[in-house]
Parts: C-alpha cells; structure tokens; sequence
C-alpha cells in the first residue's frame, strides 16, 4: 500500500497556510482519502487532524489507522488533538485504540450531532 501522497501548495495556494498540511491518502495509485494536519510546529503546542476521511470502498482496511500512524511519524508522536462525532463509535474507537483520550470536552451541535475532543 502507498500512503502520503502529497499534494504541494502550488496546487491550493489559497487554502494553504505555512503550518498546514494536506496529504492525500492512496491505495494503489488511487485516492482513497485524505487528511489535514496542522502543526504550528511551536514547542508545547498542540498538532490538529482536522480532517481525516476515507472513501466508502476503502473503509475497514485500518487505511486510516496507517495513516494517522504516519502524520504521527511525519509530524512527532506527540501533543496531538482532534475531535469527532460522539455519535459515530467507529471513529471514538479509531482515535482511543490509537492512544487519543477524551479530554471531557464535549460541543452540542443539535440533538443529533455532539463532537467529543480528544488528545493525544
């Protein structure tokens, strides 16, 4: 499996920023995701996935497991956050079998949608 394609600034000079990083995530030779990292890349400041997603085909291959793992890599292991869907278990089991722990942090957005935040 080939992970991290990425894609370079040029590409999206107006939705990219210097702390901000988009990487395509494929499978081979095909765009089966993606995911945004942002890091300030400042000490003792927290690094974002905001967001991760994986195309309906590609889904339940740990693709986005493998991927997360290699942003860690990329970007150091440490002080990391997110947030999710309360409502979707899937990701919540994603991100807490990687080590993310809820923060206590929850964000009603209706009575349908709440975003849990986790770090890492």
């Amino acid at each position: 499996m080939n992970y991290g394609c990425i894609i370079g600034s040029a590409d999206f000079p107006q939705i990219f920023l210097d702390f901000t990083f988009y990487y395509f995530i494929c499978i081979g030779g095909q765009k089966a995701g993606a995911v945004r990292v942002v890091d300030p890349k400042e000490a003792k400041t927290n690094k974002r996935i905001s967001p991760i997603f994986i195309l309906p085909e590609f889904q339940g291959q740990g693709i986005a497991q493998k991927a997360i793992l290699l942003c860690e890599q990329i970007h150091g292991s440490n002080n990391w956050e997110l947030d999710t869907i309360l409502q979707e278990p899937k990701n919540c089991h994603l991100y807490e079998k990687l080590g993310y722990q809820k923060t206590g942090k929850t964000k009603a957005i209706n009575d349908k949608l709440t975003l849990v935040f986790y770090e890492k």
